[in-house]
């Protein structure tokens, strides 16, 4: 094993390429609703459990079918009422699984973006001809379903191999949401094509305010708050980028969903000369053609033996 993989450069902040988005705005704001599915009783991992009891652990697999039964609707419905559209990190069994939610965010315009195909499957332990064949199934299950190229990813749990970007670059990925050195993109080492990191969020991931922070609601709304007035501030300087991810068993409570709600009233209030409500391809997308080059230039030039 690598000891490092030496994906990014280091980058300062300051004296980057000054980033505006359309319409000069100074923020990119993108919503990101995994939406997954958990095996009940999935194959072992030798380096990480599924389920932290004992299997067939009926009371945590409910838990999480909570999100794709209820908490998915009453999420998308408060998405809907902003007319904020969602970049789904989409576990690709959940074509087969669940249908319904993946004819809901085709209809509303929603982007897909791969996070594996369980949320209980590893990357770990995987050998190349594995990982491959997971992208190729799963590129192709969603152009199938959806019309969409797939343009994004995160692993599944979080999980990778040495090769995983590589082969991202090498399959026409785009971006990759699973590395949280910055909050602008940034090129990335690969071994041969493009890739970037696309700024998601650990600090404002509902799962990890909920149960790791034990966050209220009221505390959630005014984390995200508090996060985009100070992203706000510093894009008068270089153009950033703010991501909710978000697990509709965890937000898509009842007594959670205001606090959502409450955010994206707050951020979507703001001019378009303020904030660009996209998606993650579109920010992509528009950092492809305007910026890559400009910031690949500058990383280079600072790096400089």
């Amino acid at each position: 094993m690598k000891h490092d993989l030496k994906l990014y450069d280091y980058w300062p902040y300051e004296d980057r390429p000054k980033i505006r988005w359309p319409n000069g705005a100074k923020v990119a704001f993108w919503v990101a609703p995994n939406i997954e599915f958990y095996e009940i009783n999935p194959p072992t991992n030798p380096l990480r459990k599924a389920w932290p009891r004992l299997h067939p652990d009926v009371l945590l697999n409910s838990n999480r079918d909570y999100g794709n039964r209820a908490g998915h609707w009453r999420m998308m419905k408060a998405m809907d009422k902003y007319n904020v559209r969602g970049s789904v990190s989409l576990n690709i069994a959940l074509i087969d699984h669940h249908p319904e939610l993946i004819k809901e965010a085709v209809d509303r315009n929603w982007e897909f973006f791969s996070h594996g195909i369980y949320n209980t499957r590893y990357s770990y332990e995987m050998d190349e001809n594995q990982e491959r064949a997971i992208l190729e199934d799963s590129i192709e299950s969603v152009l199938k379903t959806t019309g969409q190229k797939l343009s994004g990813y995160l692993a599944p749990a979080l999980t990778h191999t040495e090769k995983t970007m590589d082969l991202l670059a090498e399959y026409d990925f785009l971006y990759t949401c699973d590395l949280f050195q910055d909050d602008t993109p940034q090129p990335l080492n690969v071994s041969n094509g493009k890739l970037i990191s696309m700024p998601y969020s650990l600090e404002i991931n509902d799962i990890i305010v909920y149960n790791s922070y034990f966050g209220t609601p009221r505390r959630y709304a005014q984390m995200i708050k508090d996060q985009f007035d100070q992203l706000l501030i510093e894009g008068s300087e270089c153009g950033t980028v703010m991501c909710i991810p978000l697990h509709a068993y965890a937000v898509g409570h009842p007594h959670r969903i205001k606090g959502f709600e409450e955010a994206l009233e707050y951020i979507t209030s703001h001019s378009k000369e303020d904030v660009w409500i996209a998606t993650a391809r579109e920010i992509a997308e528009y950092y492809y053609e305007n910026y890559y080059d400009k910031c690949l230039n500058n990383i280079k030039s600072q790096n400089r033996e």
